[in-house]
């Protein structure tokens, strides 16, 4: 599975766009595009979405408990 920041940063360069040109497309500022782009963790999702949907994806926020589950489920797989 791919990071967000690689996955932006291969469909940007894929539409031949830098970062400022696709901040300004996506509506949102550049420090956006360059956070995600460096893989910064403290990101607002809501802004990360915006950008995202310029591809069609969206992102959504895990519950806790439901990471807590899968990953007793896979343990016990294993």
């Amino acid at each position: 599975m791919k990071s967000l920041k690689t996955f932006l940063k291969e469909k940007r360069k894929l539409a031949g766009l830098t970062q400022s040109e696709f901040a300004e497309k996506a509506g949102v500022a550049l420090t956006v595009v360059r956070k995600i782009e460096q893989g910064k963790e403290n990101l607002n999702l809501e802004k990360v979405n915006h950008v995202l949907s310029m591809f069609g994806h969206s992102l959504a926020p895990a519950d806790n408990k439901e990471i807590e589950i899968n990953q007793s489920l896979d343990n016990e797989n294993s």
